[in-house]
């Protein structure tokens, strides 16, 4: 695993954002050994050694573990929050099909790293000041994306405009949030991706808008 972490950065000068590719490598072993041992349990004398850094090095840019930890949070959310915008702002989907692929993306993006689904899942849980700060800053602007593209979907007469977009964005990222937890708890191996449709089509037929008698 070590490896896997030193190969990732090997080629490299400079982390996304013109971070050093030394941060980048911290962060990536920060995911890997606090998704082994547990938030509390992890060492940043542990984080420095699968990083293939000195533990003095760490410190030169974060003052603590609960810095690193949320660095990393805050990297994994902002790459996947990049294409998430990108991707939805596609002019020729309609609102349903942009939930539809955000949905897609949510549980891919999970599904295709554990050890990134495990930290966003149950050690950034575990502290409520960690999911405060979170909260108030990454997933307020991934809900707003959701409930833009609700508002869009009521204002075009595809959704019902008699639900609150709020309530509709928080059942949104609920079920696909609870999908992600039951796979990592499920003791049966399947595609994460693959249950995409089922969820999504669940919440739009509840959305979606009525005749009118």
């Amino acid at each position: 695993m070590a490896e896997a972490v030193k190969t990732r950065a090997a080629g490299t000068t400079a982390a996304p954002g013109g971070k050093p590719e030394k941060y980048q490598r911290i962060l990536d072993a920060a995911v890997c050994v606090i998704a082994e041992k547990g938030f509390f349990q992890a060492r940043v004398a542990e984080i420095a050694e699968r990083a293939g850094v000195a533990d003095g090095t760490i410190y030169l840019y974060f003052k603590n573990k609960e810095q690193i930890l949320m660095a990393a949070i805050g990297s994994a959310f902002a790459t996947f929050f990049e294409r998430a915008r990108s991707e939805v702002n596609d002019p020729s989907l309609s609102p349903d099909q942009r939930l539809r692929r955000l949905c897609r993306l949510h549980l891919e993006t999970l599904g295709s790293n554990r050890n990134v689904a495990l930290v966003f899942q149950t050690e950034l849980r575990q502290s409520a000041r960690f999911l405060a700060q979170f909260s108030h800053t990454s997933l307020v602007e991934y809900f707003d994306l959701i409930r833009a593209i609700i508002r869009e979907g009521q204002a075009t007469g595809q959704f019902r405009p008699d639900i609150s977009d709020k309530i509709a964005a928080n059942c949104f990222f609920g079920a696909i949030d609870e999908m992600v937890t039951s796979w990592m708890l499920s003791e049966h191996a399947y595609s994460l991706t693959g249950a995409a449709d089922a969820v999504i089509d669940v919440i739009l037929k509840g959305m979606e808008a009525r005749p009118t008698s």
